[in-house]
């Protein structure tokens, strides 16, 4: 078979270099994940035998607590992609406008926590925040007193910040640095002021790169599962900790593969209505007023 028609290169060519990743994933990802998927639907405690192939799911919703959890995990990644944006944002703006070289003392300190092991990152955390730790030393040196944080939600989401901050900084900062300044400029030549220009002008433009920063680190923390279970406590645990007990404590591999179903169906339902309301604020406004009186 040819590989060229009129000048024009075969879309298949070279498509023999996709095999060793697509092999790679379908042993390693696809093949574990349809595992866990039959799992869900095929293995039961002895509470959910004869009820048929959704009784882990029904034990699932039937249970307060898991929901409970469910919902707790999600509001602590928008809180930590919240928390991330809002660091994010000026250090990658002043990134932008520095010298090349404070550019590159600036992403150095960034990246020098990203090389740093997570676990040791984790465990700098938990003595900081313990009760005789340095925060608590410093709070008492001023008169505050010491702060029960240890094992508190805000530890969680002050760890789980600091992890994703790079995944938020990247891709920002690549949004950022490819704005053209004299739109802003422009903006205030015309009467706007700095305030205005930049509201009007910069952040929206600015948008595409918090989005695909915010999302990245929203799914990431969906799925922590080691800064939780070091800074957290099992009264704030969160959902990757629960299936983790489900499967490794209590060997119920049914019930920990229909509750990984729930978080990933979940998870997709988030990023498709994330995607539709993006492609529609990319639509024109006359299309889209064309579009309505269709």
């Amino acid at each position: 078979m040819a590989t060229r028609y009129r000048g024009i290169e075969h879309p298949l060519r070279g498509g023999w270099l996709l095999v060793p990743a697509l092999a790679f994933l379908a042993v390693f990802f696809v093949y574990p994940l349809a595992m866990l998927i039959t799992r869900s639907f095929t293995e039961f405690r002895e509470t959910e035998a004869g009820v048929g192939p959704f009784g882990n799911y029904l034990w699932f919703f039937a249970n307060d607590a898991n929901v409970t959890i469910l919902v707790r995990t999600f509001t602590t990644a928008l809180i930590v992609t919240v928390v991330t944006v809002l660091v994010a944002y000026p250090y990658a703006y002043v990134m932008t406008r520095v010298s090349a070289r404070w550019r590159m003392v600036l992403l150095a300190i960034v990246l020098l926590t990203f090389w740093t092991s997570l676990m040791v990152r984790n465990y700098a955390w938990l003595i900081l925040f313990q009760r005789n730790g340095l925060l608590n030393a410093l709070l008492a040196s001023v008169g505050l007193g010491p702060v029960e944080i240890l094992g508190t939600l805000p530890a969680v989401v002050i760890g789980m910040s600091q992890i994703l901050l790079p995944f938020m900084l990247l891709p920002l900062y690549a949004s950022l640095s490819s704005i053209d300044r004299g739109l802003v400029l422009a903006a205030q030549s015309l009467g706007a002021r700095p305030s205005v220009a930049f509201l009007r002008v910069y952040l929206p433009l600015s948008a595409p790169g918090v989005a695909a920063g915010g999302l990245l680190v929203f799914v990431l923390a969906l799925g922590f599962y080691i800064t939780p279970a070091v800074l957290g406590s099992p009264q704030n645990s969160l959902f990757s900790q629960l299936i983790v007990t489900q499967v490794s404590d209590l060997l119920a591999w049914g019930r920990g593969g229909a509750m990984a179903v729930v978080l990933f169906l979940v998870t997709v339902a988030m990023l498709g209505l994330f995607w539709l309301i993006s492609n529609r604020r990319e639509l024109p406004s006359p299309l889209r007023a064309r579009g309505g009186r269709s």
